[in-house]
């Protein structure tokens, strides 16, 4: 029961979101970026983790759930696409994994984790879609291939 409720709310577009095309970083980035967004406000998920934080020391297999059913296909889908952007030529990174751990790190930092200490914490729209934009922008920044910075 706990693996159906894990894999529903780590669903992204219904399902198996396909990953975007490499060639474009920044526009990868940011349709990336904007389905984590939506992932991580969508309603029950704070509580969700909430519920596993809590009750982790008691019942580890919860954490571990929650961890390999849906954090880690998450962050692997987004590894492989960073990965896939290097191979095209688009981005130069060595570690695909440290990438993809600090793009959804910022993310996540503005968006979701002050929820878990915040009961009210709703940034607006303005500010989420700046928190993603401002962390393309530093991905670009680091790892984009020269000629890849443009709009």
């Amino acid at each position: 029961m706990v693996e159906a409720i894990v894999t529903e709310y780590w669903k992204v577009d219904d399902g198996e979101a396909p990953l975007p095309e490499p060639g474009n970083l920044r526009a990868g980035l940011e349709t990336i970026g904007r389905r984590y967004v939506a992932l991580l406000t969508q309603p029950g998920m704070a509580a969700l983790f909430r519920i596993v934080i809590a009750e982790v020391s008691r019942f580890p297999e919860l954490g571990e759930t929650q961890f390999k059913l849906g954090k880690m296909p998450y962050f692997e889908s987004v590894r492989r696409y960073l990965a896939a952007e290097s191979a095209a030529g688009t981005a130069r990174l060595d570690d695909a994994e440290m990438a993809a751990t600090q793009f959804l790190g910022m993310i996540s930092n503005y968006v979701f984790w002050p929820r878990m200490l915040l009961a009210r914490w709703e940034p607006d729209d303005t500010a989420i879609t700046n928190a993603v934009d401002q962390a393309v922008l530093t991905m670009l920044a680091r790892y984009g291939a020269p000629g890849t910075h443009s709009a």
